[in-house]
């Protein structure tokens, strides 16, 4: 099985290798090709604008000067040789990718390319208890649960345009209840903060940050069950017909 293995956080991130060591206990036919810097908040966007460029780091890894889209699109139309990978992998990501995050995510926009692209792909993120962390986020659980986590999914026959989507609670390993298939969730968007400041030169500027309030109509989604110290296992599809409305919509028109 040959894989394909990317990120948002950058070739160096420490997440990568836990996604290289995962995808290596399931099979001797990896290749690496990651954004050169971190494109965290990426989406699904393609560089148009600039040159993209490609920087060797060994047998079958590269980083390339773009976004995890860029990176998909070069591994599977330029870098990789002979056959397309049976499965891209994207993550281990710094963070959770919960709820409607899936749309800024460019781990799960790197996942999403592979499905278009017609290969298998799977998104991983590991959720962490608190902001600030930076390099110190603990994988323990990604890594104690990666491999148990993939090898029933990489076994189904995933429907075409579709992908999956994983989450690992911020916990220690032996205190995760289990493997939970949960539908997406969504937060209250009032959580969003904008925090100010002033450069040296007295300028202002804005970050955004994310408040800790959440709220999902029912129950049983990710965000629940990932606090509840599940992995989350969540299907998503790329088509974003809201059918139900079809018939409403043309009914304008007529």
């Amino acid at each position: 099985m040959r894989i394909l293995v990317t990120n948002d956080d950058g070739i160096h991130a420490p997440g990568l290798k836990v996604m290289e060591s995962i995808a290596r206990a399931l099979s001797d036919d990896v290749w690496v090709v990651a954004p050169s810097e971190e494109q965290s908040g990426a989406g699904h966007s393609l560089t148009l604008s600039r040159p993209v460029r490609v920087r060797r780091h060994g047998e079958r890894r590269w980083s390339v000067s773009g976004t995890p889209t860029d990176s998909v699109l070069m591994a599977l139309g330029h870098l990789i040789e002979g056959d397309k990978p049976d499965l891209v992998l994207s993550g281990v990501n710094r963070g959770a990718n919960l709820g409607e995050d899936v749309t800024y995510s460019g781990t799960v926009s790197a996942a999403m390319e592979g499905a278009l692209a017609g290969v298998p792909a799977i998104a991983l993120s590991q959720v962490y208890a608190r902001e600030g962390m930076g390099d110190s986020v603990p994988f323990a659980v990604a890594e104690a649960w990666g491999e148990r986590v993939l090898r029933p999914l990489i076994g189904m026959k995933m429907p075409f345009r579709t992908l999956i989507n994983v989450n690992f609670p911020a916990t220690t390993p032996d205190a995760v209840r289990g493997v939970k298939a949960v539908r997406q969730g969504f937060h209250d968007y009032g959580r969003t903060r904008i925090v100010k400041g002033t450069d040296p030169r007295g300028y202002p500027y804005y970050w955004f940050g994310l408040g800790t309030t959440e709220h999902t109509p029912g129950n049983a989604t990710d965000l629940e069950a990932i606090a509840e110290d599940w992995i989350t296992v969540t299907p998503l599809h790329l088509d974003l017909t809201h059918d139900e409305s079809m018939a409403a919509v043309d009914a304008l028109y007529r």
